[in-house]
């Protein structure tokens, strides 16, 4: 997330539709990851206020704008589509007459807007499945009905399926408890699958499979039986060694997914931090930083990069959770990452970093830890 701004001055959020000083209308333009005020051209399309091309870009309110979803997203005048990006990835929402679900879509789909921001940031593609059947991405959002099957959060094959109860704090919590998760959130539910998705994308046929089975374990074990001794059983007594959560000792699937949600929770945090300006190295708090031999790859050009973002992240953490028990709230990050889960987070660095995408040399000097 970057620190936004209105051509009047005045702060924007990723989430406002009006700026609440000029009074401008304001809308994110995905394609180039901007969010400003907006100037009517008087033909149903909008420009970005203060842009200097003689022609600037024409945009289309996304069709959602003023429905249950609330997308303040900005779809290209060219474009044939009515929906952005975000939405159109949507095939799938519960029954909006029903008690709560407008306001469970609505709160689902910011976090998913939010989450795919942090994918694009990374330079991850997004198909919809609509334009690629076998390897597009679709989102089902469905509730759990008084008779009907239940409806689990998942992902199979592209597709994310969402229980909107869990956009409900009473839902979330009961569960939190019940399955002893010391986090669980809409964006994590998200980033989760999403690594599911992007497993498939990065890993499944290419290189990076053999060396995903060295370091994570042999995914083709069976899922089911893994996941019902999980649940049976718990994780094995020396799992805060090896894993960065008790659910990513459950198969290799989940460690991946586990590892590639941390992964973004730290990438989307430290970019959000940096651009605000804030600054951990100036803090009196002090680690003891992790060093260079729990790097999957010491030699990757990610790899000096990556110790910094990691040790700004227990530091910025600790400060964070200090900040919220301050105010009588759960910790913002309730986990102690361990080299293990350090190493499986820089191997989802390598792999980007193959690819040419998600760079992290470009961190600002404010994140430094020395």
């Amino acid at each position: 997330m970057k620190a936004f701004q209105c051509t009047c001055g005045q702060p924007l959020f990723f989430h406002n539709f009006r700026c609440l000083g000029c009074g401008s209308e304001v809308a994110f333009d995905p394609h180039e990851r901007r969010l400003n005020a907006l100037v009517p051209v008087g033909d149903g399309t909008w420009t970005i206020a203060g842009d200097p091309r003689p022609e600037p870009a024409r945009f289309r309110f996304c069709d959602h704008r003023t429905l249950a979803a609330a997308c303040n997203w900005l779809v290209p005048a060219q474009d044939p589509e009515g929906a952005c990006i975000s939405c159109r990835l949507t095939r799938t929402i519960p029954d909006l007459g029903r008690p709560r679900n407008a306001v469970r879509l609505a709160a689902i789909e910011a976090a998913k807007r939010r989450v795919l921001l942090g994918v694009m940031t990374c330079g991850l593609p997004i198909v919809a499945r609509t334009d690629d059947a076998t390897r597009g991405l679709a989102f089902d959002l469905l509730e759990p009905l008084p008779g009907g099957p239940p409806v689990i959060t998942g992902h199979a094959n592209g597709l994310v399926t969402i229980n909107v109860a869990e956009a409900d704090d009473d839902y979330r919590e009961m569960h939190r408890e019940s399955l002893k998760e010391p986090y669980r959130t809409l964006i994590g539910h998200l980033r989760h699958e999403l690594g599911h998705y992007y497993w498939d994308v990065l890993i499944r046929d290419g290189r990076w499979l053999e060396p995903f089975r060295q370091l994570f374990g042999d995914e083709r074990a069976d899922y089911a039986d893994a996941l019902a001794r999980h649940y049976r059983e718990g994780p094995p007594p020396a799992w805060p060694d090896r894993y960065v959560s008790s659910y990513a000792a459950s198969h290799p699937w989940e460690d991946w997914a586990e590892s590639w949600a941390h992964y973004q929770h730290i990438r989307a945090t430290l970019q959000t931090v940096a651009s605000f300006g804030l600054e951990t190295g100036s803090t009196p708090f002090r680690i003891t930083p992790f060093e260079a031999d729990v790097l999957y790859d010491a030699t990757a050009p990610s790899a000096l990069r990556f110790l910094e973002w990691v040790n700004a992240w227990v530091i910025l953490t600790a400060l964070l959770n200090e900040t919220a028990r301050s105010m009588g709230q759960p910790d913002v990050y309730p986990f102690v990452l361990n080299r293990a889960a350090v190493t499986k987070m820089h191997f989802i660095q390598c792999v980007m970093d193959s690819l040419g995408i998600a760079r992290v040399d470009a961190t600002p000097e404010t994140l430094a830890t020395s």
